[in-house]
């Protein structure tokens, strides 16, 4: 079963093409590695009957979009390797300098083992 890193953060609009020009890179930088999937994704419908919704979470404000995304691979051990390889290449590390376009202080970041996968 595959591995997943997933990510949920906050992006204010007026940095949102900002972020989504940076996701395009990146992903293509962990796509070149070995990735199998890279998705970058808006919230849409954050009203839920069940349990708090994501932008309530987040602390995200009017103005703010909650961007959910997930990185797939093979396995953990995959993971790894191509984490790696995205972390020693030179356009990942251009990336990292400046302002980043959202608050890392607001973002999560974890690493799952597939349960079910369908």
């Amino acid at each position: 079963m595959v591995y997943v890193d997933g990510f949920l953060l906050v992006v204010p609009n007026k940095q949102l093409p900002a972020y989504k020009a940076l996701a395009k890179k990146a992903g293509k930088v962990w796509m070149e590695h070995g990735a199998l999937e890279y998705r970058e994704c808006l919230g849409d419908d954050l009203t839920t009957p069940c349990g708090p919704p994501f932008d309530k979470l987040t602390g995200a404000k009017r103005g703010d979009h909650v961007v959910f995304s997930w990185i797939v691979y093979r396995s953990k051990a995959h993971r790894d390797r191509v984490n790696r390889k995205v972390m020693a290449d030179p356009r990942f590390a251009k990336m990292l300098t400046g302002k980043m376009p959202f608050d890392m202080a607001r973002m999560s970041h974890g690493g799952f083992r597939s349960m079910v996968d369908l």
